[in-house]
C-alpha cells in the first residue's frame, strides 16, 4: 500500500498541515477552487491578491475561502509602491484573518507589523542573502528562498546555495521555491535545510486549474529545457514556455522600450504601461484559444505528464518522497 503518511517539519507544525507544501500563488492561475482542494489534500495554498480586479471581488474570494477551506489559506501581497491597492488588500486580509501572507518585492515592514498585530503569519520572498538579511531583521515567520528554477520571477542561485547563504544570516525557517516536480526533489529540498516548499507550475495542469486546455497541454508537451526568460511582459525577467509565438516576437525589450524604461521621468509610467499590456497578453493566452501563446511556467513542468487532480498530484509527491526517504535510510544504515 502506498505510503501517504504525514511529513513532519517546522512548516507543518506552524500551519497545522499534513505535508510541507504550499501551492504557490500564481498570477491569473490560482483561485478559490484550487486552494480549497489543496487544503483537502493536506497542504495549503495561496492566491495573489492582484488576481482580483476590485476589492469587492477580492473580499468575496476571501469569504469563500474562509467558509470552504479545510485548512490554512494564504494571500500574496506585492509590497512595493507600484501596488496602489496594497492598503485595501492588506486591510481585507486582516479583517478576514487569513492564516498567512506571502510578501513579494518592496519593503514588507508594514505588512509584517500589521499581520503580527492580528496573529497572522508572514512569509517573505527573497532571492539572495543581501535582501534576505534586510527582511530577516524585520522578523517575519519564514523566508521563501526563490531559486533559479522557480517559475515567474525566478532568482539567480541554486536552491542549495541560496538556502545555505540564508542559513548563515538567519535562524528563521526557510521555504524553498522552485525546482520541485516530484517527491525525490521534495526530499532533496528538505535535506538541503528547507522546512518546506512552495510549488506552482505542476499545478497549472491540474483538473481544478481554470486555464485553457491548450495551456495545460503545453505544460505536458514542453520540457524544462523549453523554459526561457523574457523581459517583454513587464520589463522584469519572467519565465515563459518557449512557444513559436515567443520565438517570433523575441524575449527582450526593443530599443525604444529599453530607453524609455531608463528615463527618470518616464520610467515609472512606462513600467506600469508595460505591466498592464504584458499581463493582458498573459491573461488572453491563459484563458482563450489564441496563436499568441505567452504561457508563464517554470522548469518543473518537466515532470508534468498528464492532467491530474490536485489531490493526486500531492499524493504522488508524498508517495515518491516516502519511497526516496526509505531508500536513503536503508543506504545510510548499510554504510
Amino acid at each position: 500500500m502506498a505510503d501517504i503518511s504525514n511529513i513532519k517539519t517546522p512548516l507543518t507544525d506552524m500551519l497545522g498541515i499534513r505535508y510541507p507544501i504550499i501551492m504557490a500563488p500564481m498570477f491569473l492561475v490560482s483561485n478559490v477552487k484550487m486552494v480549497v482542494e489543496a487544503t483537502k489534500a493536506g497542504i495549503t495554498g495561496a492566491i495573489p491578491a492582484l488576481n482580483y480586479r476590485t476589492n469587492k471581488e477580492f473580499r468575496s474570494a476571501l469569504e469563500a475561502l474562509k467558509s470552504e477551506a479545510m485548512g490554512p489559506i494564504g494571500i500574496n501581497l506585492i509590497a512595493n509602491k507600484s501596488n496602489i491597492k496594497l492598503q485595501e488588500q492588506l486591510k481585507s486580509c486582516l479583517e478576514y484573518k487569513v492564516d498567512y501572507v506571502i510578501t513579494s518585492l518592496g519593503n514588507p515592514s508594514l505588512i509584517i507589523q500589521k499581520c503580527h498585530e492580528n496573529d497572522i503569519r508572514v512569509f517573505c520572498d527573497v532571492v539572495d542573502d543581501i535582501y534576505g538579511k534586510k527582511v530577516s531583521d524585520l522578523m517575519p515567520d519564514a523566508l521563501i528562498a526563490v531559486n533559479k528554477d522557480a517559475g515567474g520571477h525566478a532568482g539567480k542561485l541554486s536552491s542549495k546555495d541560496l538556502i545555505q547563504q540564508l542559513k548563515e544570516i538567519t535562524d528563521l525557517p526557510i521555504i524553498s521555491a522552485g525546482g520541485v516536480g516530484n517527491g525525490i526533489q521534495l526530499w532533496g529540498k528538505l535535506e538541503e535545510g528547507a522546512c518546506g516548499i512552495s510549488m506552482g507550475s505542476p499545478f497549472i495542469a491540474s483538473e481544478e486549474s481554470p486555464v485553457s486546455n491548450e495551456y495545460k497541454q503545453a505544460c505536458i508537451q514542453y520540457s524544462g529545457n523549453d523554459i526561457i526568460m523574457t523581459t517583454k511582459l513587464s520589463g522584469t525577467p519572467c519565465t515563459v514556455i518557449n512557444t513559436p509565438y515567443v520565438q517570433k516576437t523575441g524575449t527582450k525589450q526593443n530599443l525604444l522600450e529599453a530607453l524609455l524604461s531608463k528615463n527618470k521621468r518616464l520610467k515609472k509610467f512606462i513600467k506600469m504601461l508595460m505591466f498592464y499590456y504584458g499581463m493582458k497578453s498573459l491573461k488572453k493566452a491563459a484563458f482563450d484559444s489564441t496563436y499568441q501563446n505567452v504561457w508563464c511556467a517554470g522548469p518543473s513542468i518537466e515532470y508534468v505528464k498528464e492532467i491530474l487532480s490536485i489531490k493526486k498530484i500531492v499524493e504522488n509527491l508524498v508517495v515518491d518522497y516516502h519511497s526516496t526517504n526509505s531508500i536513503k535510510n536503508q543506504v545510510t544504515t548499510i554504510e
